[in-house]
């Protein structure tokens, strides 16, 4: 494990970085499977590569990794046996404090001895790595990620509502039945019936881990912006006012991971372009003063930045803090009202939703593997390396990239890879 391993896991798109992190542990630690829970990522906040180590079928789960977040603090590591994929393995796992939510990374070991800390350390720095890089992405809420982690979220939500509606669907009617007092052998009806309503909680805490993985609340979205709004302030004498969202605004309300980004990216660049506005005063002197507030309504976030500066600030400073580009994956929207000689306000609205219409977002109809297979090949890389990279066969490649040109209405691997850097996927 060496520093040019950890340049190559910063420059690697975001999707690549688990099987990339896989390979660089692989030598100092041996393992078949390797999985990863953040909080706050709404492009993937569980993700699993490698060979399973239960029976053909089944796979490592979020629910398995999250139980072993009790056991390790902030930061750290633990060694141990676990329940992977239904069965008991040697692993180890990592915590990384890199995010305000945590991320915890656990490698299932073909060894059952212990990793020795000349090992332990650096893997710990790579991990620690990868999370601050993300962390980064996270927070500058660019235009490409926010449409493939929109996507991506959207396609993993599906997912889960199909998976519950099938098999709860499917557990609920098997309890009616074994419920039925009419049948004989009450054992094996009792241990069918525990059976059952496990799992129904699992597929329950399935969906609700999701959601607290992949949201926020508002109240707490708002105090991080808070924190660093005034970290941006310190030292140039500006009085910052903040109208937090209260109950009636939402302050409890459940927010997607990509709309508190985005919306803590924009305000943060509409105040750094009030900075630059109160700037160009007539004379500097005065008291300036920033009124940051949100509210939540039924299907949008709305941010105002208001200040008491010159009334000069034009969209065109916005532009240039790429405060529009950012919001244009989402669907959003800014308002504008300068006054000359009393200030500016900006107003800043989000909605909750995925946009209506493709058209907005080209990209919004593919699902998450499609969008990886559209990154590959908006690099120039072949069928045989993306299958390669991909851990799947040419054959699904040709399919994936078949659908791809389908759904984005082109007709060649040229068009769908201008559509990519066109929208800033890649």
């Amino acid at each position: 494990m060496n520093l040019l391993a950890a340049v190559e896991l910063i420059q690697a798109p975001l999707s690549e970085n688990l099987p990339r992190l896989s390979a660089v542990l692989a030598e100092a630690i041996p393992h078949q499977a390797i999985a990863q829970l953040a909080g706050g990522c709404a492009h993937s906040p569980f993700l699993a590569h490698g060979v399973s180590p239960g029976r053909p079928g089944r796979a490592v789960t979020a629910a398995e990794v999250a139980a072993l977040r009790p056991l390790l603090p902030a930061r750290g590591n633990w060694q141990g046996r676990a329940r992977m994929a239904g069965v008991d393995v040697p692993v180890l796992a990592l915590a990384s404090d890199r995010t305000e939510l945590g991320a915890l990374l656990v490698v299932v070991r073909t060894e059952d001895t212990p990793v020795p800390e000349e090992h332990l350390t650096p893997a710990q720095l790579l991990w620690d790595l990868v999370i601050a890089h993300r962390e980064g992405v996270r927070s500058e809420a660019l235009p490409g990620s926010l449409a493939e982690s929109r996507a991506a979220a959207a396609a993993r939500a599906d997912a889960i509502a199909e998976l519950r509606d099938a098999h709860g669907g499917a557990l609920t009617a098997l309890l009616g039945v074994l419920r039925d007092r009419a049948l004989d052998d009450t054992n094996a009806r009792t241990r069918a019936v525990d059976l059952a309503v496990s799992a129904l909680t699992e597929l329950r805490s399935r969906a609700e881990l999701d959601r607290s993985l992949a949201e926020e609340r508002a109240g707490d979205a708002f105090e991080r912006l808070a924190v660093s709004l005034r970290r941006i302030l310190r030292g140039r004498g500006v009085q910052l006012e903040l109208s937090p969202p209260g109950t009636e605004e939402g302050a409890d309300r459940l927010l997607p991971a990509d709309v508190t980004d985005t919306a803590l990216a924009v305000v943060r660049a509409t105040v750094h372009a009030s900075l630059d506005d109160q700037g160009q005063g007539p004379d500097g002197d005065g008291e300036h003063r920033l009124h940051v507030g949100w509210k939540v309504g039924t299907d949008e976030l709305r941010a105002t930045v208001r200040d008491n500066g010159p009334g000069t600030l034009s969209r065109g400073a916005l532009d240039a803090r790429r405060v529009n580009e950012r919001l244009a994956p989402l669907g959003g929207r800014v308002d504008l009202d300068a006054v000359p000689g009393w200030g500016t306000t900006v107003t800043l609205e989000i909605p909750l939703a995925s946009p209506s219409t493709s058209r907005q977002d080209p990209l919004a109809a593919l699902g998450a593997r499609e969008l990886e297979v559209l990154g590959q090949l908006a690099r120039g890389r072949r069928n045989r390396d993306i299958a390669q990279d991909l851990h799947i066969s040419e054959s699904t490649v040709k399919f994936h990239v078949a659908k791809i040109l389908g759904k984005l209405g082109v007709s060649s691997r040229g068009e769908a890879a201008a559509l990519v850097h066109e929208w800033g996927a890649a």
